[in-house]
């Protein structure tokens, strides 16, 4: 016999025992119901985002722990959708009566209203259970992680191998984070996925002074899904490095102002494309009408040179995900192949109202926030030239090695300081440069990146907007932009 279908009234009378521990399949059946109680309500879609959330940080400054920030989260979103207008409530209740509070709050946002007692309740058939974290190994994580004493250790003998390599040290620091994840995603399309997700961090910052001069080099690198990676930390080459970078700046000369050519360094060079043109690929920007490349699909926006990419898979990378945070697989996404526009970065919302295809890209920092199209791992693909023909190619120009923070306006307009910089003559480095500043335009820069290495290099990165802050990678090869304004004195 069919099973007894669902009435509204019953709703206050149903028993769930649902596991607090863990998000599995004794979640099924009251998001199931809750699902079809949005539907019967008139909603065309709802979804549901579930989150719990062990982090902690660990701050060494010189040769003392400074700072141990530990939080434990756990909480829930439902996003309620009625043609393309939408919703988000979120609660820390994760009970059956907490989500059906903010569920009622959704509908009631757009309209909607809970339907007569009489009313039935639909069945809505969720997907078999995608597992991620079961089947990859994943549950073991957080117990095979560093203590909270391993860290500290592990600091402290970081910053004292940095003094050993620095000199007019005026401070150290060295800073870790873990971030582990549990999610589950459930939506009236029949979407059913958990995931476990590790996020760590570890970096120096070294500041150094003799008189007036002055040098600042940080060095952070991430990592997704090994248990061992601060174990793994080979310190005392990241010290050696920072502390050659720091010596080189702190007597280098002022850049003069001008248009150059210059060569930009791989790995966290990549944070101009970045920032510069692949929030303007994003389908957020498009459904704002913030972005010059609204209606340029298939076009040419960059030169022919220049391939890049949007991807959730690389092994071990910041932006790697399996699934995103609205239960998609993730997946690799041609951004432009050889300067044509090929695709945009979309979420669920965002394809509904611009007409993009998903592309598994839908992130938020927390249960707090509405998925948006967000980027995971981004990056200019290699070329077909090697180091030693870009630095032949110019006779004068800069080479940019390390880049600092920066700032990006709604259209594409960017400067970014550069950390660490070198004057080209005659193709060669001749001596250190600091100061410099590059300002340009996303639509122009792309059309001056001529010439791409074959050394490409990931770097670990934290994106901001509308969805909050999420881990991202940002890439390139040794890269020549033919000219660029550089700022200095």
């Amino acid at each position: 016999m069919p099973p007894t279908l669902l009435i509204s009234k019953e709703l206050p009378a149903l028993q769930y025992h649902s596991s607090r521990d863990r998000f599995d399949l004794t979640w099924q059946a009251p998001l199931s119901t809750l699902l079809g109680l949005g539907r019967a309500a008139g909603a065309d879609l709802i979804e549901f985002f579930l989150e719990r959330v062990n982090y902690i940080s660990c701050l060494a400054e010189d040769d003392t722990i400074t700072s141990i920030a530990p939080r434990l989260t756990t909480g829930a979103g439902v996003r309620v959708f009625r043609g393309k207008a939408d919703c988000y409530v979120s609660t820390n209740d994760i009970s059956f009566a907490g989500l059906k509070a903010a569920l009622e709050k959704g509908l009631s946002i757009l309209g909607l209203q809970l339907p007569t007692p009489n009313a039935y309740i639909p069945e809505i058939n969720l997907e078999m259970f995608r597992d991620y974290a079961s089947a990859r190994g994943k549950e073991t994580w957080l117990d095979k992680s560093s203590s909270m004493k391993e860290m500290g250790e592990v600091l402290l003998d970081a910053n004292q191998k940095l003094n050993q390599k620095a000199s007019h040290v005026q401070s150290r620091r060295a800073v870790y984070f873990r971030d582990w994840q549990e999610v589950l995603v459930a939506a009236s399309d029949g979407t059913f996925a958990r995931d476990i997700r590790l996020t760590q961090s570890v970096g120096y910052n070294l500041l150094c002074a003799d008189g007036a001069h002055r040098a600042s080099i940080g060095k952070r690198s991430g990592n997704t899904s090994d248990p061992n990676f601060l174990r793994n930390w080979n310190y005392e080459a990241t010290a050696e490095e920072v502390a050659q970078s720091a010596g080189k700046m702190l007597y280098a000369d002022y850049v003069e102002s001008g248009t150059y050519p210059i060569i930009m360094a791989n790995e966290f060079g990549g944070v101009i494309f970045h920032e510069a043109c692949g929030h303007l690929l994003e389908t957020t920007q498009i459904e704002h009408k913030t972005t010059p490349f609204i209606d340029k699909k298939g076009d040419k926006i960059a030169h022919e040179n220049l391939t890049a990419w949007d991807e959730g898979r690389s092994d071990n990378a910041f932006g790697t995900i399996d699934m995103d945070d609205e239960g998609m697989p993730t997946q690799r996404t041609l951004l432009i192949e050889n300067g044509i526009l090929k695709n945009f970065i979309a979420d669920r919302a965002g394809s509904m109202r611009t007409g993009h295809p998903r592309t598994g890209s839908g992130r938020r920092q927390d249960y707090k926030y509405a998925a948006a199209s967000r980027m995971r791992n981004t990056y200019i693909a290699p070329g077909n030239y090697s180091i030693d023909d870009l630095f032949a190619s110019i006779d004068k120009g800069i080479y940019c090695k390390q880049m600092g923070g920066g700032s990006v306006g709604a259209t594409g307009e960017f400067n970014f300081a550069v950390a660490e910089a070198y004057l080209i003559e005659n193709g060669k480095i001749t001596k250190p440069l600091k100061g410099a500043t590059l300002i340009g335009e996303a639509k122009e820069i792309m059309n001056k990146i001529s010439m791409c290495s074959q050394d490409l290099g990931l770097a670990a990165g934290f994106c901001g907007s509308v969805s909050g802050s999420v881990y991202v990678t940002v890439g390139q090869p040794h890269l020549k932009v033919d000219s660029i304004t550089v700022g200095g004195r």
